[in-house]
Order: structure tokens, then sequence, then C-alpha cells
């Protein structure tokens, strides 16, 4: 009960932050009640500003057979809109070096994922949420395919905000990305540690897990660690990270003053990047199954703007919860 409020006092800042944003957010699975729920919540709430995509008549009838109110929210069809000229065109250009024509295009474009994904880039949202229908693959491809990565960062990844009585902890990855290089490694956490500041608060310090700390082993894997620590170093020399940390030198000030003497970060992390998927699915399921921490999340990070997949098993306050992140997250 105590995670469960601290789960809910938080998520009720991230709201009230959001809703002071004023962003623009498209939701395109609009044959999905849960999604034209959680819009109604969202501009009663005034959290965001919501577009949602489909034929108009279709998505009427629907709202009223669900008993849901659309005032306030904007519809567009993607196949009636004076964009889609535009936007085939600019996909087109985006893509032809993959072979792409530009009637495939054009069809590309009509599809909702795509489509919000090119009012994203071209901006006339703020953000997208997605996947309570689509899969993660569908939802990845539009994000990468429209929106593109951030200057700098070199993979999609993701993470989950744990949160604890007394704490909130970023985790990752924890769901994308199998075995990330060192490069790849120091992107997450860069990621990662801007989106903790932007959701807490906090000033992040990040530990990059192993099951090594400061040389009591040596393995290839402790190397990848290692390595990763220096690129984030050399990127982004304003962030506090420290490594190969095992996880009880990570958060245990005690065991950090001795295991890893000096560290300005050993004992203190608040960002925890895991080395592989195996770890990090592993470990946040630990901490959520028998620490009975709350996990907020995945959230995708390392696009240009907000591009967010949900699970299919969503609930309508996932959708809200998720929508409100993607606000904070957007600058």
């Amino acid at each position: 009960m105590v995670n469960q409020m601290q789960e809910i006092e938080l998520l009720k800042k991230i709201q009230e932050k959001a809703s002071q944003k004023k962003k623009t957010i498209v939701l395109p699975e609009s044959h999905d009640e849960r999604v034209l729920s959680a819009a109604q919540i969202l501009t009663a709430k005034k959290i965001a500003s919501i577009i949602t995509l489909g034929n108009d008549t279709q998505i009427r009838n629907d709202a009223q057979k669900w008993g849901i109110d659309l005032q306030g929210i904007r519809i567009i069809d993607p196949e009636k809109s004076d964009k889609l000229s535009d936007f085939s065109n600019i996909f087109y250009n985006k893509r032809k070096h993959k072979g792409v024509t530009i009637e495939q295009a054009r069809e590309t474009v009509k599809r909702d994922l795509f489509f919000a994904g090119m009012m994203v880039a071209e901006g006339m949202a703020d953000g997208s949420v997605s996947g309570s229908v689509a899969t993660t693959a569908d939802v990845t491809r539009a994000a990468i395919f429209c929106v593109g990565l951030k200057e700098g960062i070199s993979i999609l990844s993701s993470f989950f905000l744990m949160v604890f009585p007394d704490n909130a902890y970023s985790f990752a990855d924890c769901a994308v990305n199998p075995n990330p290089d060192e490069s790849q490694l120091a992107d997450i956490a860069i990621s990662t540690a801007d989106n903790h500041k932007k959701l807490t608060g906090e000033d992040p310090y990040i530990a990059m897990l192993s099951f090594s700390t400061k040389g009591s082993a040596e393995h290839e894997l402790v190397v990848k660690v290692r390595a990763a620590v220096e690129f984030v170093k050399e990127r982004r020399p304003d962030l506090k990270v420290d490594g190969e940390l095992q996880f009880d030198a990570a958060i245990v000030e005690t065991i950090g003053k001795k295991k890893a003497p000096g560290s300005d970060v050993a004992g203190r992390a608040n960002v925890l990047v895991f080395p592989d998927l195996n770890s990090g699915n592993i470990g946040y399921k630990i901490a959520q199954r028998l620490g009975k921490a709350e996990a907020i999340g995945p959230v995708n990070q390392g696009v240009k703007k907000p591009f967010f997949d949900l699970s299919r098993g969503c609930s309508i306050d996932d959708i809200v919860n998720t929508t409100a992140i993607a606000c904070l997250l957007t600058d």
C-alpha cells in the first residue's frame, strides 16, 4: 500500500507538470475503447491537447456506443487529410534510399502509426502514444522511419521508473536491446539520465552495473561496462557516472564506500544501467515482484521526440500516465 501511495503521488506530480506544459499528443489507435476513454480523461484533466486518428463518423459512432465524450478532442482522418500528399513526399525522401516508391510511401503514411509519426516529425504534435493494439515492432518502425533518433544517440532504448517507498530509480534497458555494445550502452545511460531528471527533478547519478566492482573480477563483459563509462564521460562530462559497480555497491552507502571509496556515485545511484537485456529484464521483475516496487514503463527513449509504445494489455490509466510522461519528455 505504501508503494502504491508513493506511485500515485509521483504520477499526480507528473500529471500536474504535464498540464503546465500544454503539449499536443496524438493517440492514433482510435478504434480501441481504452484509447478514446483515455483521451476523454486527458482532455478533461487538461493534461494535454489530444488528437486521434481515423474515420470521423466511425470514431463518433464508437464514442457514442461506449459513452465517451469527444468534446475538445481533435479528429483527423489520414486518408482525407490535406497533409497526406506532403507527408507522402517527405516520407518518400526519407526512405527512397531503401527502395521505397512514392506510391508505397503514400500507402504507408495512411496507416495510423505512420501518419502519427509524420505529425510528430513535422511539428503538428509534440509526441505520440500507441501500442494498445499495434505491436512493438510496428511502433518502433514508425518511430525510427518517421521521427528518427536524437543527434548523437545511436539506439532506441527504454527505461522503467521503479517506485519504492522512499525513492524512485530509473532502470535501463529492461525491454528493448538484447546485447548493446559499449557505445550503445553509453547512449542508453545518457538518455536515461536526462529522462530521470525530467520526470523526478533529481540530479541523475548513473551506475553502470556489472558482477564486478572496480576490478574485483576480470572478464570481457566487465571490460564492456568500463568502456561504456568512458564513453559517457567523453560525450557528457556534465553527468555523474561510475562503474563497473555491483548493484549493492551502487545503492547501499556503506557498501559503496567500502567497495568504491572516493566514488561520487557508489551508494547513491538513482539511474541503474544494466549491461544487457537478460540482467535488466530479470532485475526489474525481481524488484517489482519481490521488492514490491511499482514499475512505470517501459518508456521508449532515444527518438527525437516522444513516440511511446504501450503494452497491448495496458489499462486506461496506463495510457493516461504514459501520455503525461510524454509531455514531460518533449523538450
